[in-house]
């Protein structure tokens, strides 16, 4: 199925979910309340359709074909 990932067309399997994308794009598995497996803070946070997707919802968001989701990544810096 097909989404807009950040601006950008992207191809996802049938039955994805946001967690599943989460886990593609960071390269990092996630446990199901969508904190990262490893313990290690994982700073990001994913919008479906201009509506934040709380972290513990991730697994259970499914994703469908047409979906606009930003997936932000936080930075330190000053």
């Amino acid at each position: 199925m097909n989404i807009t990932l950040n601006g950008t067309g992207h191809t996802v399997p049938d039955g994805a979910s946001v967690g599943t994308l989460v886990s593609r794009v960071t390269g990092r598995k996630l446990a199901p309340d969508g904190q990262s497996a490893d313990g290690r803070k994982l700073g990001v946070a994913v919008a479906r359709n201009a509506e934040v997707v709380p972290r513990s919802q991730w697994h259970g968001t499914a994703l469908a074909d047409g979906d606009d989701i930003e997936l932000v990544t936080a930075v330190q810096g000053g």
